[in-house]
């Protein structure tokens, strides 16, 4: 499998050569997130980029804009409990507690060998193989939170977080690599992504009174001091934004809009389920 993997990461360099690069040379990204599978085509091909699930049995072709970027989501942190892997996972201990957030998902240690093993000569070559120009990175940041809750038996978690996604570039050098947060892997793996995410920088679902809320200003700039750190860091670095808000709110996302925009950073505003594609509208 490692032969194979190694070519299939060189095989995408020739698409991503020269100046033409729109991820990296777009200054505000049109971007979005759809993770259904009966993504509407029409409404794909106003996006520069996307961010689909890749396990829908579907031609992705039909989705993408002229010199648009498909990426495939790729959970790094934690795995739903759905996967077919997951079993083999939890036997070699790879596995541990269940997102208390999300039930259905368990908490993936980042140090196991196997789990590398996995990401590298299985996951993101089968993600490849569909078409994708690239991985989308979910819940790196669990590396973090995991450490800090238990800083002695989760020690070197963050670190093994850098490491992974180092060993994800140097396998794979030419694929569009969109991590989300992880804000703690950030400085150790400048250069191992080409887009980072913030995630409720602006907006999120609150899951104690079920509703949507603002952020209060601590948390935006908190968001933001870390995004804009990471883009000093890497200036090619492309910075984006995912908040959450009723999209029958047209006031309210338009703000959400404005404001990452005035901040530097390529919005996206979506509903929690991320279940279909809402272009931006004006109020």
């Amino acid at each position: 499998m490692e032969v194979a993997a190694a070519a299939l990461g060189a095989v995408f360099a020739p698409r991503f050569a020269g100046a033409a690069d729109p991820v990296r040379q777009a200054q505000t990204l049109r971007w979005g997130v759809d993770y259904s599978a009966t993504t509407d085509p029409v409404l794909a091909r106003q996006f520069d980029l996307l961010v689909l699930e890749p396990h829908h049995a579907r031609a992705i072709a039909p989705l993408r804009a002229p010199g648009a970027t498909l990426l495939g989501y790729i959970s790094l942190g934690e795995v739903e409990r759905g996967r077919p892997y997951v079993d083999a996972l939890a036997t070699a201990g790879a596995l541990s507690a269940a997102n208390p957030n999300w039930p259905d998902a368990r908490l993936v240690d980042l140090r196991r060998r196997e789990w590398t093993d996995l990401v590298l000569d299985r996951l993101i070559p089968d993600i490849l193989r569909l078409g994708y120009d690239g991985i989308f990175i979910d819940t790196m940041d669990n590396a973090e939170a995991l450490e800090r809750e238990d800083p002695v038996g989760n020690a070197g978690m963050v670190a093994a977080g850098v490491t992974l996604l180092r060993a994800i570039r140097a396998r794979f050098p030419a694929i569009r690599i969109m991590l989300n947060r992880g804000y703690a892997v950030v400085p150790g793996a400048a250069g191992a992504f080409d887009i980072l995410l913030g995630e409720a920088v602006a907006s999120r679902w609150s899951f104690v009174d079920k509703r949507y809320e603002l952020t209060s200003a601590s948390d935006w700039a908190w968001q933001l001091d870390r995004l804009q750190a990471a883009k000093r860091a890497d200036p090619s670095l492309t910075l984006a934004s995912l908040d959450y808000w009723d999209p029958q709110d047209r006031r309210q996302v338009a703000a959400l809009y404005e404001r990452a925009r005035a901040a530097g950073v390529s919005p996206y505003v979506a509903t929690l389920a991320l279940d279909r594609l809402l272009p931006e509208r004006r109020p």
